[in-house]
């Protein structure tokens, strides 16, 4: 299976898709090889990770924001990072999770759009984005890790989580391009 590495500093992830040489460096540092995944739990074990991580995230934004109504919406994104780390937790413990028959628009607006480094004086704009590119790279993670499974209950409940991430990030996008495009 392939191997992902992880910047100690910033916390960004890395999937290696060709053998090359060298060492991979990240914030001037070598990153470090998370894992190697070979069962099923490791793979589990790591989304859980993953979901954990993207709650604390959107908590400890949620603390730093200086709008109110943006900490709101930040904590309601914690929260829907904790259900998926939930159903993962169901996973691991024989419950079967189908992605729906039906793929999910995708509008494409975080593409086009610069990358935020969140701030606690971001406007909603900015956070919409953070939060747009959270949601796309948790559905490419998701889509990657279908890729490798072995086990086809695996390659469903994480095909069924990148599309749960494709709703949120839709969910984003349109109120992104209600909201910001609507205003020029």
């Amino acid at each position: 299976m392939s191997e992902f590495y992880k910047c100690s500093i910033c916390g960004k992830i890395v999937k290696v898709i060709a053998e090359g040489k060298g060492q991979l460096v990240c914030c001037n540092q070598p990153m470090d090889v998370i894992s190697t995944f070979k069962s099923a739990d490791e793979v589990l074990d790591f989304a859980i990770e993953k979901e954990e991580e993207a709650r604390l995230f959107y908590l400890e934004w949620a603390e730093k924001l200086e709008s109110k109504a943006l900490s709101e919406e930040f904590i309601r994104f914690a929260g829907e990072e904790n259900k998926h780390k939930e159903k993962l937790q169901r996973v691991k413990s024989g419950s079967i999770f189908q992605p729906a028959a039906r793929q999910v628009t995708d509008l494409k607006i975080v593409d086009y759009l610069v990358d935020i480094t969140p701030t606690p004086e971001m406007d909603y704009q900015e956070a919409l984005i953070v939060a747009m590119r959270r949601e796309k790279a948790s559905f490419k993670l998701y889509n990657d890790l279908a890729a490798m499974a072995q086990d086809d209950r695996l390659r469903d409940t994480f095909l069924a989580l990148a599309q749960e991430e494709a709703k949120h990030k839709l969910r984003l996008e349109t109120e992104y391009e209600k909201e910001i495009y609507s205003e020029n």
